[in-house]
This record gives C-alpha cells, sequence and structure tokens, in this order.
C-alpha cells in the first residue's frame, strides 16, 4: 500500500513537468541542437536541401584560424574588463552612500535603478545620441563650456568607438552592481564600525578592516554576475556601432552573429557560439563551486 510520501512525491513531478518541459524545449533542444549544427557543414543552400555534411572539428578549426576571432575575443577581454572595473568601483562608492541615511536617500536610489530597467536598445539608442557627432549632447557641452578641441566623433572614429560603448554599458550596470551591494552592506552589523569608531579608527581604517573583508563573498558575487552579464553583451553595441567602424567594437558575439546570419556559414557559427560559452561556463563553474564551499564551512560551524 503506498504511503503519504509516495503522493507527494509524485504531486512534486507532476508541478516539475511544465519546467522541465520549458527547460527542455527553450534551452536544451537549442545547445544540443547548436552543437550537432557545430559539426556539420550547414551552409544556407545545404540547409534549404536538408543536407548537411558531417565534417567533425572542422569548423571549431576554421573558426580559431580566423583572425578575425581572436581580434572579437581581445575585444571582449577589454570590453568586459573596462566595463567590470568601472561597474564595480562606482557601484561600491555609491553603495556606501546610499547606506548612510539622508534626505531623498529613497527617491535617487529608484532614479539610479531606471538606467538598469531601461531594455538594453533604449540605452544604446539614448548614448548614440548623446555622443553623436553633430547633434550630441555630449560635443554641445563641451562646446558650451569652451572645450572646442575636445569635440570628437566619438562612436565613428575606431580609436575611442570602443570606450563609447563602455561607458554606456557602465551606465547599465552600476544600479545592478549598487543595489546587491548595498543589500549586503546593510547585513554588516553597525556595532562594529561603532566599536572600531570608539578605538580611534578612521573611516578609512574602517573600510578597510571591517567594511572589505566581511563584503568579500557579496563582491566576489557581484562581479562574477557581472562577468557573466557583460562578456555575452549584443544588442546595446550593435544599436551603437554595428560592430564599426572597421571592427573596432565587433565583440564575439557580434562576431558569432555576423557568420550566422551575414555570411550564413552556420557550422561556423554554431562552433564560434559554443566557444562563446567557453568563458561563461568556466565562471558559472567557479560560482556554483564557490558557494558550495561557502555553505560546507558555514554548515561546518
Amino acid at each position: 500500500m503506498r504511503g503519504p510520501s509516495a503522493h507527494r512525491r509524485r504531486a512534486g513531478y507532476l508541478f516539475c513537468l511544465p519546467g522541465l518541459a520549458f527547460l527542455a524545449l527553450f534551452l536544451a533542444y537549442p545547445l544540443f541542437y547548436n552543437v550537432w549544427t557545430s559539426v556539420h557543414d550547414v551552409r544556407l543552400s545545404g540547409l534549404l536541401g536538408g543536407a548537411a555534411r558531417f565534417n567533425g572539428l572542422d569548423n571549431y578549426r576554421v573558426v580559431l584560424d580566423d583572425a578575425a576571432f581572436w581580434h572579437s575575443v581581445r575585444l571582449s577581454l577589454l570590453f568586459t574588463l573596462g566595463s567590470l572595473v568601472c561597474q564595480f568601483t562606482l557601484g561600491f562608492a555609491l553603495a556606501l552612500l546610499f547606506a548612510r541615511p539622508f534626505p531623498l536617500n529613497g527617491l535617487l536610489r529608484a532614479l539610479l535603478l531606471v538606467a538598469w530597467l531601461l531594455p538594453p536598445i533604449v540605452s544604446g539608442t539614448l548614448f548614440r545620441w548623446l555622443l553623436d557627432a553633430e547633434s550630441g549632447a555630449y560635443n554641445a557641452l563641451l562646446r558650451a563650456v569652451g572645450l572646442d578641441a575636445l569635440d570628437h566623433d566619438w562612436l565613428t572614429d575606431p580609436s575611442t568607438s570602443l570606450a563609447g560603448v563602455i561607458l554606456a554599458n557602465i551606465w547599465v550596470g552600476v544600479p545592478f552592481n549598487m543595489l546587491l551591494l548595498l543589500v549586503g552592506l546593510h547585513t554588516i552589523d553597525p556595532e562594529l564600525h561603532e566599536a572600531a569608531a570608539l578605538d580611534g579608527a578612521n573611516a578609512w581604517q574602517r573600510l578597510r578592516r571591517i567594511t572589505l573583508p566581511l563584503m568579500r563573498p557579496v563582491c566576489v558575487t557581484v562581479l562574477l554576475l557581472g562577468l557573466l552579464y557583460t562578456f555575452k553583451v549584443f544588442d546595446l553595441i550593435f544599436v551603437m556601432t554595428g560592430g564599426g567602424p572597421v571592427d573596432a567594437t565587433r565583440v564575439l558575439s557580434l562576431y558569432v552573429y555576423e557568420v550566422f546570419f551575414r555570411f550564413f556559414r552556420f557550422g561556423e557559427g554554431a562552433a564560434a557560439g559554443l566557444l562563446l560559452l567557453v568563458v561563461p561556463l568556466l565562471t558559472g563553474v567557479f560560482y556554483v563551486r564557490r558557494l558550495r564551499r561557502e555553505d560546507a564551512v558555514g554548515g561546518s560551524t
């Protein structure tokens, strides 16, 4: 005779079924199909004709031998590093500011979150207008304060276009960093700072000796989540520059897009797409292992 635990387990499986079906349809199937495509010679003519020749790892060899691929990898690393450093630094500074009570604290925080809530396409369009060479607000501001010499074609000059898209991505990511870091700051017992202040520690010493060590797990989590998102940014850069000028902002996600939809080399595009997942996957594995290690340490104590 079946007990109530068997019924509960069966009910649990039924409740999980819609979620598993969703993951299988929209995550597992596209991933496996992408793996299949990456080891076949799939082009537009073969795709329409239903024929695809198995070619093993040839697509990966072609991609890894392509100088444009490594150029995109380098740009992705520069874009990710520049964005993360500035987003985290500004986000942490703002979190320290908003951790203290002052008038209009909640209103200002809510206004800062607007940058994060806006769709990336809207943010990209906004910054494309701000940095426009002729009608951009940034150049107009420079001219208004007498700095006409700094007037520049920010997004059409290969030497500054990458900095322009990094600036836009910083604006998008700072509120996210601030919000998570602010939550972490609120978990620190204020009596620790009060006791340190009574012992003569100044603000910098309290930050270095108390806040930063206690915030280390939160900081690592914020940086890893930022890396997962930033390395695969596509829409913001596509709207602002389309990968140009002269491939100056063609990061890895745009490289994959162009191989797929401009040159219709689907096998090579699938291989490049899987290579794009290497950094996020390694970051995710590191993040999960770190969480398990922290849970194990917490459980043992």
